[in-house]
């Protein structure tokens, strides 16, 4: 007999500033939708409809409301920023249909339409402020992303480092893509900040990691750089220059569990070898599997 098939959409920019991560995130969407057609645990399949928003924020609107009105999906899967999130949100509330969002999310929003999968500031920001305090510093230089995302991960670290009478050195901000990060580059070296915190995301981040690994170098500077987003697959974009990144992190391909060696395997198997799965690629294949438990269980994809 024919399973039923239950259409899902799948958001992930394929093109753009955060290309690299959209297409890891689509991989294991991808790969967790053929697991679960193939499995004999769930009386239906899932047919994904893949749509690209090329790293456009307004474009993130535009092609949920087509999948809600034009493919009559009920979930929503994907958005890599948090600015792309907020975008989405008020087409699925409006439609109360749900989203799935797989990246790493701030907090400080609750919504009964997003069901937020990836790690929160409880998961990597405090214990990676809270190792720093301990270990390294007290005082901050933060660089990141102009968005939601970096807004709150800076206040949050921000109330962390001042209740350890620390201090936020400089916080210095660029748009998403942005390419042009010598100044801030140069006035690293020029102030010497203990340490750097970088929020960065895409290749804003990749250009910012080189050209501080070149300038530190040239000067002598040995400055610690910390990150919540920078995971494995960026690092063979990233090259030599993320040596000695230190990054905290809800997942590394690296954890010594069975169940995370046989979803290794299985990834490698499908990806090859030289592939690694990364965190946001890892939620993303979480939150199919969650939404497919929740169907089955359910008995409708309402």
């Amino acid at each position: 007999m024919t399973k039923p098939s239950i259409p899902v959409g799948i958001v992930c920019s394929q093109s753009g500033p955060y290309q690299a991560m959209g297409r890891e995130m689509l991989k294991s969407a991808l790969m967790a939708v053929d697991e679960i057609n193939n499995s004999a645990d769930f009386d239906f399949t899932l047919t994904a409809h893949v749509r690209d928003p090329r790293g456009v924020i307004a474009e993130y609107h535009t092609v949920c409301d087509d999948l809600i009105r034009n493919t009559g999906v009920e979930h929503i899967i994907g958005c890599y920023t948090s600015a792309s999130r907020k975008q989405v949100l008020p087409i699925v509330e409006r439609t109360d249909r749900l989203l799935w969002y797989p990246a790493r999310y701030e907090g400080f929003e609750c919504s009964d339409n997003v069901i937020y999968v990836g790690a929160s500031p409880n998961h990597n920001v405090l214990p990676l402020v809270r190792y720093v305090l301990d270990n390294l510093s007290r005082h901050l230089f933060c660089v990141g992303s102009n968005y939601v995302w970096t807004w709150e991960t800076n206040r949050v670290t921000r109330e962390l480092v001042t209740a350890a009478q620390g201090t936020i050195l400089a916080e210095r901000l660029l748009e998403l893509g942005e390419s042009a990060v010598e100044h801030i580059v140069d006035e690293i070296v020029r102030r010497r900040p203990p340490v750097v915190f970088n929020t960065l995301v895409g290749s804003s981040s990749y250009d910012f990691i080189r050209a501080f690994h070149a300038a530190t170098t040239a000067a002598g500077l040995d400055i610690p750089m910390l990150s919540c987003s920078l995971c494995e697959p960026e690092l063979k974009i990233v090259g030599q220059a993320s040596a000695g990144c230190i990054t905290s992190s809800a997942y590394f391909e690296s954890i010594r569990l069975p169940e995370n060696r046989a979803f290794v395997e299985r990834w490698k198997a499908r990806y090859g070898d030289a592939s690694s799965p990364s965190v946001d690629g890892q939620s993303a294949y979480v939150a199919v599997h969650l939404l497919a438990r929740a169907l089955q269980r359910a008995g409708t994809s309402d």
